[in-house]
């Protein structure tokens, strides 16, 4: 198996070095640390910058103006964004793109993908459930309004539920959000921002552990032209897997930048009158986190190259991305943890912002969910298709 990187590829991973390369990464206050702080918007002037670099159209096809490459160039991206955590929603803004790109009316795409390309129009997607791929974990239901003969009019949709912590809900222009119908068949409702007006959807404020504002949405009776609902029944599991494979990518990038600032520091500070790099205790401790960062890696790159190929294998593609899952959500928590430890009381100073990385971290473990139901959701799969 080769994941050498196609020249495409390394080259959206260089436009984003030179995008992200400036971006102090203690820009927002955390609202643990600071009462009341809470991140109004997202870096818009950094959004400008991944649009003039073609970054945000990096998934959409040509004829909409994108460059057409695949999830392993998405995620080459994010590594690098959030190495500095960049405060974008790259990647639910692309993962949207790509939903309505394979499976939205021609109405949609072509309202929705040449703006999102160049930056004017801000899609997001609502997540859900554990796995992604069991419609009964949704938490929105449709069910259908009218057959849409000319006789009954349009076949309108009607929302009910509520969707907890949807994240830049209340900067998007449009809201990807997942329902599931009476038959358990799951669909994705692309539902306007809170810019416009639309009866029977309210938006409540909710606070991530990193300081970024949440919504929760409250569906009435929310009423959904068919044009604006994606009904393929694969499109969801489908989006779900590229939003658990692009987390895992934020979580090998902010380990990455976590562990780099733990070797400057264990390198330059001294103890008995040597770095403290130099003692087996901490190179140790460092040398297991490498290990976690390579693991990170490697299952990150197999699941984004199992969805960008389409390739098949003993397992479906859930396998690949719950394997993934895995390794990102407990290799980030250790990294992190033993990049505090190894800071000693500095990692706790509120001024270093090593603590920034902390607060990302445990809320990029909190969505990717416990190592435990990843492994259980394996195990069901192990147990449906028995290798050999």
């Amino acid at each position: 198996m080769d994941f050498t990187f196609s020249e495409e590829q390394e080259a959206a991973a260089e436009a984003a070095k030179a995008v992200f390369a400036p971006v102090a990464p203690d820009g927002v206050p955390s609202p643990s640390l600071t009462p009341g702080a809470v991140a109004e918007d997202f870096d818009r002037a950094l959004w400008a910058k991944a649009a003039g670099a073609d970054l945000l159209s990096l998934v959409i096809a040509p004829e909409h103006g994108g460059a057409g490459l695949d999830a392993v160039a998405l995620c080459l991206v994010l590594r690098e964004s959030a190495q500095v955590l960049a405060r974008l929603p790259l990647l639910e803004h692309s993962a949207a793109a790509t939903a309505v790109q394979a499976h939205g009316s021609a109405e949609l795409r072509q309202e929705l993908l040449p703006g999102a390309g160049r930056g004017e129009l801000v899609l997001t997607v609502a997540s859900a459930g554990r796995t992604g791929h069991d419609p009964a974990e949704l938490a929105v239901t449709a069910r259908q309004e009218g057959s849409g003969d000319q006789a009954d009019g349009p076949a309108n949709w009607i929302l009910d539920g509520v969707q907890t912590a949807v994240p830049w809900a209340f900067n998007a222009d449009r809201i990807l959000v997942p329902a599931h119908t009476g038959e358990g068949t799951p669909l994705i409702a692309v539902l306007p921002g809170p810019g416009t007006r639309t009866p029977g959807l309210t938006f409540d404020e909710q606070v991530s552990t990193t300081g970024e504002r949440l919504a929760e949405l409250r569906l009435d009776g929310v009423r959904v032209a068919a044009r604006d609902m994606i009904e393929a029944p694969e499109a969801w599991p489908r989006l779900h897997d590229l939003l658990a494979t692009g987390t895992c990518a934020l979580a090998l990038g902010l380990g990455t930048g976590a562990l780099r600032m733990t070797s400057d520091y264990a390198g330059k500070r001294e103890q008995f009158g040597h770095p403290i790099a130099t003692f087996q205790a901490v190179a140790v401790q460092a040398a297991d986190r490498y290990i976690d960062l390579r693991a990170m890696e490697a299952t990150l790159w197999q699941a984004a190259w199992r969805i960008s190929s389409g390739a098949g294998g003993a397992l479906p593609v859930a396998g690949d991305v719950a394997v993934a899952k895995t390794w990102a959500s407990e290799g980030v928590r250790r990294i992190v943890q033993t990049a505090q430890h190894l800071h000693g009381g500095f990692g706790a100073d509120t001024d270093y912002p090593l603590h920034r990385y902390h607060a990302w971290a445990k809320h990029l473990e909190l969505s990717l969910g416990p190592a435990a139901a990843h492994e259980e959701a394996l195990g069901d799969l192990l147990a449906a298709h028995p290798l050999g």
